[in-house]
């Protein structure tokens, strides 16, 4: 192996979020400990929720930008690599393999953080390879497809859950055409209980977003006057932006070769170690007892916790319960929802567009709820009394 470039004693791999805030805790509590930042872009830090309400926020692609890598370096006294790929992870000699088609520079690490993240799931129909449907994952993705937008465009959006929803409600407020597609009967249906999923495509739709629930798209195609999709019941849609959101797929693939558990994400446990003792994970890469979780409060929790580990004092990650706000102007709403192994039944009481709803297990406890409107405001007295998804 070639003498090591640098040696740091935590090495983090991804820029986003997950690895940012990383770094900040563990800077907060010790000033002295060397850090370096490995990502493949490069290196801006922002919001990623951010990106679909931005037009809702007045932002542009160029101001969700907070800090550039300069600044993040100088702020946090971390070194950082941009634009430069992680090619393999050497467990025994404790080092990362970078640029390897630039000849395989070497960077040593006491202990390693995986923060890669996921990226979207991929939607390929008959006509795809000749009409893109791209998914947004980054600023760049996003500062290149709003780039391609005209005015009073029609966009197509497949995937009605969180992203595609807040997508939806931004693009429809901005002044553009929106046909929205997905095989589930309501919107948020992984997240809202139906009734509530039909007051939100209700509010959506109040706002000019056409919904085409129950459907899928079988094929696009270049059409005279746009695109054409062409759903399962033989309807067709016309637009000139397509854009997915059905959902992400976690990086696993360098610690899959590092010979790392693997499941559907990077099995940690309650430290948030790998199954080697000197690798952590964290983030949308990272799968724990509770499964996957993707939202922002997790992430968060995990970066407190195993910035305390990495700081010298071990820390189980702490997970109580953490609602979800989803940014939709047309209907506010927050969900907490229930694990998915959780039984019982949905009691909801409201109308108009304030409703609450509780999840009631079998045995009589509140396991999770949905509020939308006015009743968003009872979110913190009824988080409280919610069982956490992971304790200490």
């Amino acid at each position: 192996m070639n003498a090591p470039l640098y040696h740091a004693d935590t090495v983090i791999i991804g820029s986003g979020m997950a690895g940012i805030t990383l770094a900040r805790e563990l800077r907060k509590l010790d000033s002295e400990t060397t850090i370096a930042l490995i990502t493949g872009d490069d290196g801006a830090m922002y919001s990623k929720p951010m990106i679909s309400n931005a037009f809702a926020q007045g932002k542009s692609p160029e101001d969700l930008v907070q800090k550039n890598a300069a600044q993040l370096s100088e702020d946090l006294n971390v070194r950082v690599w941009t634009e430069t790929e992680v090619t393999a992870i050497n467990r025994t000699d404790k080092a990362v393999i970078v640029n390897a088609d630039q000849g395989r520079d070497v960077i040593g690490y006491g202990n390693l953080v995986l923060a890669v993240g996921a990226s979207p799931r991929p939607f390929e129909v008959e006509g795809s390879t000749s009409v893109p449907l791209p998914a947004i994952n980054s600023l760049q993705d996003y500062a290149k497809w709003r780039a391609g937008l005209v005015e009073n465009a029609r966009v197509l959006l497949i995937g009605a859950g969180l992203i595609g929803s807040e997508f939806a409600n931004d693009l429809a407020g901005a002044g553009y055409g929106v046909d929205v597609v997905d095989p589930a009967p309501q919107p948020l249906s992984r997240l809202l209980p139906d009734a509530l999923g039909q007051v939100m495509q209700d509010a959506l739709s109040a706002v000019g977003v056409r919904f085409h629930m129950g459907q899928v798209v079988t094929g696009v195609a270049a059409g005279e006057h746009g695109n054409i999709a062409r759903l399962a019941d033989g309807k067709r849609i016309t637009f000139d932006h397509a854009l997915t959101a059905i959902g992400l797929v976690a990086h696993t693939e360098l610690a899959h070769a590092a010979g790392l558990h693997v499941k559907q994400g990077i099995r940690i446990d309650e430290f948030m170690r790998t199954s080697d003792p000197d690798i952590y994970a964290l983030g949308d890469c990272a799968e724990t007892d509770a499964g996957m979780l993707p939202f922002i409060l997790p992430l968060m929790a995990e970066a407190r916790a195993l910035a305390r580990t990495l700081a010298g004092t071990p820390t189980r990650v702490e997970l109580p319960a953490l609602p979800v706000a989803v940014k939709t102007p047309a209907l506010p709403a927050v969900v907490c929802p229930p694990k998915p192994e959780s039984e019982g039944n949905w009691v909801i009481e409201g109308s108009g567009q304030d409703h609450r709803a509780l999840f009631i297990g079998s045995d009589g406890e509140t396991l999770g709820f949905a509020l939308t409107g006015q009743e968003t405001k009872a979110r913190q007295a009824l988080s409280k009394d919610m069982p956490g998804l992971l304790a200490a």
